[in-house]
């Protein structure tokens, strides 16, 4: 393997562990903090276990914002 391979690989590698701990960063923050009001922390869970990376960025783009303005945490 030559050096631009292995940079490659590497980089690659880093944006997948990244992906991952984001992933499951998320899952944890919605399993600890969001509300059992009409079913919302488990919707939301398994949108963020099925879509994975993709639903972890919608569960932060479109959910945590409004429970933090709305919950305070």
């Amino acid at each position: 393997m030559n050096l631009f391979g292995f940079f490659m690989m590497s980089i690659f590698l880093a944006l997948g562990l990244g992906g991952f701990v984001l992933w499951i960063w998320t899952l944890i923050d919605c399993i600890n903090n969001e509300t059992d009001d009409s079913n919302e922390r488990v919707i939301w869970v398994v949108v963020i276990a099925a879509a994975q990376l993709i639903g972890a960025l919608i569960y932060l783009v479109a959910r945590r914002p409004k429970r933090i303005a709305t919950l305070g945490h």
